[in-house]
């Protein structure tokens, strides 16, 4: 708040000043005038009919000459003036101290509806966290359910398949057991039969060892019959008479022998067919042992698989013993797992309760949130009243300092007195006793004397400042006129005076805090004010050039090729345009951005030592041009849609001085004839527009014609006119005193309400 009101008071200050000391305030009158000690009436507003009224409010005729009551209405409406700042300054600040109070209160909402928001979604997130781990728990504790029930039925029909494959092996067991005893039976039936055959084959064997020798008994008969029968034929002659005997004898023996053959056919047919029957008996006995062979390797296999079957039924039933254990220990599992499921099937139900829960107080949150939101809505258009309400306040601000400004004049004149400097000659008196301050009520601050020859000259301007000064003193006077640049208007500042009297001190200053003069100081309140107003939306751009015009000829400080007051290119030529609109362009000339001091401060040094100077009997480094400073402030307010463009000239003209004290000769002489005709120049401008003349000369110079959209209109301007307390430059301190003295006198700073019929700028038509 303080940073605040500080800008709005420094810019008032000059009103303020009479009731802050507790006095009564000075009011200004032009020429000369009465001050009134009277104590003003309380004049209270209740709206902005009442300033509208004041405003509107006319000053009553008087005679040009009764100062006395012309400076009792001004000190009237001035006094008016004031109850009305006072009364926007309260309002301003209860409007600032409820904007401050509804943004505190917006602030704490936001913040506490900001952390219930967090607060919120951190319960809601961790209710979704939980629930999402119940969830996936139960879904895994359900899929290991699954896979444990479908293990177990898995288990389940392995062991019944087990079952039944046992049941089928016991019932193939029992098969092959029957088997394995009629297969046993069999092989004793065969081995018996066997036996019975073998025995059979060795009687068959023995019958025919028998045959055999009674085959042999038979052939030794035979043979013996033969030696028999060869004895008997060689006896046959011997024995002829015993041959009927023989042949009795041999036709019995014939029947023998013949019975005999029969027997040994009967026996040959006994032994071929015993032969037959031990053949057959022998393919059956093969056969048998065929039989057998191939029953015993079944029996063989038999006993194998029986032995295998043995073994699958040894491990059947010890995988049918841990088939049990396991599913003992699933059931187990799955009982604890159902209790467990039970468990968090309750858990779920908590959570889903205190989840419902959640959601209730969610929805109060969201029901307190909405309120809380209709109540941000509603501090929002209260802040956005209060705001307008500011702008509104603003350009009442704006519209007050302007009709001050103007109640003022549109054209001031400040006078400086520079201090005695140690090479300045005798002045009847270390300080300088030709010129004195009037101490009375109606001068003090605004009045100067002159004592020439004994002869007492008296002037009295808008401000004087002694030799005691200070620069801070000086800046104080014209801040108010560099805030109208802000506010968007045409402002001039210029230094006049003889060349030695302190123009250059006045406008640029020296280095140090306490030293710099009006031009560092106003870009300093520039860009400090305008920081400030980034705060209710305001943004502003700034563009600077530096110019000299020399012997009527423009020239650019800031060129790239300028360097110790010469140009590398000195053919360009400069040329002064202006718009409909009023804005002033020079062609060809050097325009720079700037954002901040130090940008400023860099041109201004590289500006200086570009500078055209030289050397006079008067002053051993002269300024031999006018030194011109532009600021181009474009702002625009985002917020509001407001747009202003103002220009700031700051001014060093060159030193004035009479051509038979200069001493100048030659190429100095023809200077100090065009500085003298560019000065003159202007002074035909400022009496012309004052005068009310139809042609205004501003093409005579070009100075006039740089500055033709300053010097009318609502434009402001102000004159510095320094002198020096030196008593040998009197002349010339005359000359200056007087010059201004007619500048003050012009009535060009009446404000524009009264002189509505007949506008300034809007009649002027330009030569």
């Amino acid at each position: 708040m303080g940073y605040r009101s500080t800008p709005r008071r420094n810019v008032l200050s000059a009103l303020n000043n009479g009731e802050a000391n507790g006095g009564t305030p000075s009011v200004p009158a032009d020429g000369g005038g009465a001050s009134v000690a009277e104590v003003a009436p309380v004049i209270e507003f209740s709206g902005r009919e009442d300033v509208e009224r004041l405003l509107a409010e006319k000053m009553k005729g008087k005679s040009k000459n009764d100062f006395k009551g012309r400076v009792d209405q001004m000190s009237d409406y001035i006094k008016k003036l004031r109850a009305c700042i006072r009364w926007y300054m309260e309002l301003e600040d209860g409007y600032l101290a409820e904007q401050e109070k509804l943004r505190g209160a917006m602030d704490s909402e936001n913040n506490r509806h900001t952390e219930l928001e967090s607060q919120l979604s951190n319960a809601i997130e961790e209710l979704k966290a939980t629930n999402l781990d119940l969830t996936r728990r139960c879904e895994s504790l359900e899929e290991s359910f699954n896979k444990e029930k479908s293990e177990k039925q898995i288990a389940v029909e392995s062991y019944l398949k087990e079952n039944q494959e046992r049941e089928s092996a016991e019932s193939s067991r029992d098969v092959l057991t029957v088997d394995l005893e009629r297969v046993t039976h069999d092989a004793k039936r065969f081995s018996e039969q066997l036996k019975m055959v073998q025995d059979t084959n060795k009687r068959l064997q023995e019958y025919n060892t028998s045959l055999q020798q009674y085959n042999s008994n038979l052939q030794a008969d035979a043979s013996k019959s033969g030696e028999t029968i060869s004895k008997l034929q060689k006896e046959k002659s011997a024995m002829m008479e015993t041959m009927a005997i023989l042949r009795e004898s041999n036709s019995s023996m014939g029947n023998q022998l013949e019975s005999s053959r029969v027997s040994q056919q009967e026996a040959i047919r006994v032994k071929e067919k015993l032969m037959k029957e031990v053949e057959c008996l022998i393919v059956e006995l093969k056969q048998v042992r065929d039989d057998r062979d191939h029953l015993v390797i079944q029996l063989n296999s038999l006993n194998i698989e029986l032995g295998n079957y043995k073994e699958k039924i040894g491990k059947t039933s010890k995988e049918c013993e841990s088939f049990r254990k396991k599913i003992s220990d699933l059931e187990e599992t799955c009982n604890t797992q159902q209790e467990q499921i039970q468990i968090f099937q309750k858990q779920l139900a908590v959570a889903t309760e205190k989840l419902k829960l959640a959601d209730v107080t969610v929805i109060e949150a969201m029901t307190g949130y909405e309120e809380q939101k209709e109540k941000i809505k509603y501090l929002e258009e209260r802040l956005a009243q209060a705001e307008c309400q500011i702008v509104e306040g603003d350009e009442l601000r704006k519209k007050l300092h302007n009709t001050i400004l103007e109640l003022k004049g549109n054209i001031r004149v400040f006078c400086r007195v520079r201090p005695l400097l140690q090479f300045d000659g005798d002045s009847n008196g270390p300080e300088g006793a030709s010129i004195s301050f009037p101490t009375s009520i109606e001068s003090a601050g605004r009045g100067i004397d002159l004592i020439n020859q004994g002869q007492k000259l008296s002037f009295s301007y808008d401000k004087v400042f002694d030799h005691h000064a200070s620069q801070e003193d000086v800046f104080v006077e014209i801040s108010q006129l560099v805030q109208s640049a802000l506010d968007g208007y045409k402002v001039c500042i210029f230094a006049y005076g003889q060349t030695g009297s302190g123009k250059t001190y006045t406008m640029m200053g020296k280095p140090g805090i306490d030293q710099k003069g009006i031009i560092p100081r106003s870009l300093e309140q520039i860009f400090k004010t305008s920081r400030f107003l980034e705060s209710q939306g305001w943004n502003y751009s700034m563009q600077a050039s530096m110019l000299e015009i020399y012997n009527e000829t423009i020239r650019d400080l800031l060129a790239p090729g300028r360097s110790n007051g010469f140009e590398m290119m000195s053919n360009k030529q400069y040329t002064i345009k202006h718009d409909p609109h009023g804005n002033t362009t020079v062609s060809e000339l050097t325009i720079i951005d700037v954002f901040g001091i130090a940008d400023v401060t860099s041109l201004l040094e590289k500006a200086s030592q570009s500078r055209s100077v030289g050397r006079t009997q008067m002053n051993e480094q002269s300024s031999r041009s006018h030194f011109v400073f532009t600021l181009k402030i474009s702002g625009s307010n985002k917020n509001t849609g407001q747009h202003v463009q103002g220009v700031l000239n700051l001014i060093d003209l060159a030193g004035s001085e009479r051509l038979a004290k200069s001493g100048s000769t030659g190429y100095r002489l023809k200077e100090t004839q065009s500085i003298n005709k560019s000065l003159s120049a202007l002074s035909d401008v400022i009496f012309a527009i004052a005068k009310g003349d139809d042609h205004v000369p501003f093409r005579n110079s070009k100075l006039t014609y740089l500055l033709q959209p300053c010097l009318g209109g609502d434009s402001k301007a102000l004159m510095f006119v320094n002198i020096s307390p030196d008593a040998s430059s009197v002349g010339e301190t005359i000359c200056s005193l007087r010059f201004a003295s007619r500048v003050n006198a012009c009535e060009i700073g009446i404000p524009r309400r009264q002189t509505q019929a007949r506008p300034i700028d809007s009649r002027l038509s330009y030569g």
